[in-house]
């Protein structure tokens, strides 16, 4: 039997806890054995064991009754630095805040990860009735304006895999015809920005556009959103320019066109 190199064997353990961990991002609160094994393909043995290893390490913690798992003190601790050190929050805060004051509504930030986006900030709306988000919870790329808008400018491989992927059903107005899906991306291209109506939430609306770094890519996404009956066509006409120019000055806060500018220069 032929023996695998131990850098390989101890990759794909990093890899195992690594989706171990990354499964406390979405869904319920908390996770037992028998999900944690059937969601990942491990056997309750291997799940076990990497789970406590991580509460030994504070990473996740046995709930109360002694059942389930949930995120403990240290991933706590390892989000809210990454949230602080956060380049993208840093250059969007005031731009958000200043979004917000102008339209009234919540202002969010979004990150692009390779599973999905998670909001990562947001600046809520002065109405009462107003649009709130969870931060740090992990969304599908086809609902909402937000992950539409980056999944409009991936590279085309990346495309492809969520085209092709499971495109969840969130509501009744979400896409998950794929060649509706792409036709709709084809608009958000030609326009530089998303629009959604009650694709994520039932009655939520908004309007993002994407955010570049410095290669050109898509890092992140910020939109405008607020209840469906006050985000209507002529808003949207109105907001849209200042949601495009917000994100593009935080794309060039984050290196995009640099490149470009620097080849002027020669």
């Amino acid at each position: 039997m032929e023996t695998l190199p131990e850098q390989v064997v101890g990759t794909e353990a990093a890899a195992r806890v690594a989706d171990v961990l990354l499964l406390f991002t979405d869904g319920p609160a908390t996770l037992g054995v028998s999900r944690i094994s059937r969601e990942l393909g491990l056997s309750k043995a291997v799940v076990y064991r990497i789970l406590q290893s991580l509460v030994a390490r504070g990473l996740v913690e046995l709930e109360p009754l002694g059942r389930e798992y949930r995120l403990g003190p240290a991933a706590a601790a390892l989000g809210a630095r990454a949230l602080r050190d956060s380049d993208l929050r840093g250059a969007s805060l005031d731009v958000l805040r200043k979004l917000r004051d102008e339209t009234g509504e919540t202002a969010t930030l979004t990150s692009l990860l390779p599973q999905g986006r998670l909001y990562l900030e947001q600046f809520e709306g002065v109405h009462e009735i107003k649009m709130t988000v969870e931060l740090g919870r992990l969304f599908p790329l086809h609902a909402g304006s937000s992950g539409k808008c980056m999944l409009a400018f991936l590279p085309p491989d990346q495309l492809d895999e969520v085209l092709h992927g499971d495109l969840v059903k969130l509501t009744e107005r979400t896409i998950v015809d794929p060649e509706a899906l792409a036709s709709e991306l084809d608009t958000v291209r030609a326009r530089g920005y998303a629009v959604s109506g009650g694709e994520r939430q039932p009655d939520a609306a908004s309007v993002a556009a994407p955010v570049f770094n410095v290669s050109g890519l898509p890092v992140g996404a910020i939109s405008v959103c607020g209840p469906r009956f006050r985000v209507t066509n002529e808003f949207v006409d109105r907001i849209a320019p200042k949601v495009t120019e917000a994100a593009a000055l935080i794309s060039r806060r984050m290196g995009w066109g640099t490149a470009a500018r620097s080849g002027n220069e020669d």
